[in-house]
């Protein structure tokens, strides 16, 4: 097997857990007797941690002499961390386990990105390829998890996200591309790479750009089912809908990103079109808009997270010295799936408690602050 199938069945597990646990989890934290803050609490605080668990993961995995390694140590803690969480009679034990999980699925994902990056170039593959299965798989958990607990128990969402991330745990360990890591010293000197990139105005204004725009989805995540369940949506058609924003999010990385990449659109320029799309999103959701223009709404996904994503990755690696990838890569990560996200995942819990669909147009203006950092890159990023 080459290395673009390996990464792409890498993709596939990593997101179908994803895929299961996006959408859903808030409908299994609700079924576990936790509280709508509380939600948006438990899955905002992993989040919130990446400022400190990222880099000191990052860090960590640079330490092996296999880039897979660290991968594959990562699914088992999922794994084992998840069965905690399903197994736990206590609010507080299953919430150390969805934390202990939850942080180290988010490692995964830059770990990944770095990896492929990498293995892509020497390949001569792209990029965006592998990762469009990885989306695929999405796509199909959300269909498959939205049937199932239309009819069955909320039970399901932890024992499948346990069950495949053992699986990629497995698969990483065995299956992964050997690729070798560079080595940068003691770890102190590869903490010293931190540093640097944190004093980098540039790096950290595109930091703000990339991660205020992927933000705005936390809303989205933590709360667009429930929203919609009190709306009369059912799981099913939910699973549809996040079905459907994950395909044009296929087509957008498997077609549009080589066109655009063809053509020599920018990244800096995709970036800012899916602020604007976020924009547009967010606040039509706010007033919670019929059945039927939810499908438009759900193709903005494309824009306001395939593309923003994959600019972000570009921007990110075209900033960063090649001995600091891992750690510019975690980085960003922390910032747009990390701290910015967890911060609007926390505020989702009291602002839809109060605000039920309109709380979408905080995420509004957190989508206005991408766009006007991404403006402020403009001439500096050559």
């Amino acid at each position: 097997m080459t290395s673009a199938p390996r990464m792409a069945l890498q993709y596939v597990l990593l997101f179908a857990a994803n895929g299961v646990s996006l959408p859903f989890a808030g409908l299994w934290l609700s079924g576990q007797g936790f509280t709508a803050a509380q939600i948006g609490g438990l899955l905002a605080a992993p989040m919130l941690a990446r400022l400190v668990t990222g880099p000191v993961i990052a860090v960590w995995a640079d330490g092996f002499t296999r880039r897979r390694t660290a991968i594959a140590l990562l699914g088992g803690v999922a794994c084992l961390a998840y069965a905690v969480a399903g197994l736990g009679q206590a609010l507080w034990l299953q919430a150390v386990g969805w934390f202990v999980a939850a942080t180290a699925m988010a490692a995964l994902i830059p770990l990944t990105d770095v990896l492929n990056l990498r293995v892509a170039r020497r390949d001569g593959f792209s990029f965006a390829g592998p990762r469009g299965f990885g989306s695929a798989a999405f796509v199909t958990a959300n269909v498959l998890m939205g049937a199932v607990l239309s009819t069955g128990e909320l039970d399901w969402v932890i024992i499948t996200v346990a069950v495949v991330s053992g699986l990629l745990c497995l698969t990483a360990a065995t299956l992964l591309p050997g690729e070798a890591i560079e080595p940068v010293g003691r770890a102190r000197d590869r903490f010293a790479g931190v540093g640097r990139l944190l004093g980098d105005r540039v790096f950290m204004t595109a930091l703000v750009a990339i991660g205020a725009i992927q933000a705005t989805h936390g809303f989205y995540y933590g709360f667009s089912a429930i929203a919609w369940k009190a709306q009369g949506i059912d799981e099913r058609t939910t699973g549809l809908l996040w079905a459907f924003s994950v395909i044009v999010e296929i087509g957008f990385m498997w077609w549009v990103e080589p066109w655009r990449r063809s053509r020599g659109i920018g990244a800096l320029t995709v970036l800012g079109i899916g602020g604007g799309a976020a924009v547009v999103r967010w606040t039509a959701l706010a007033f919670a808009p019929p059945l039927w223009m939810l499908w438009p709404l759900q193709g903005l996904h494309a824009l306001t997270f395939a593309a923003t994503y994959l600019a972000g990755v570009q921007i990110i690696e075209r900033l960063a010295p090649s001995g600091d990838h891992t750690v510019a890569q975690t980085l960003n990560s922390v910032m747009a799936a990390g701290v910015l996200i967890g911060l609007a995942t926390l505020a989702a819990g009291p602002l839809y408690a109060r605000f039920d669909s309109l709380g979408y147009l905080a995420m509004t203006g957190l989508a206005l602050v991408g766009v006007i950092a991404s403006v402020g890159l403009r001439g500096r990023l050559s």
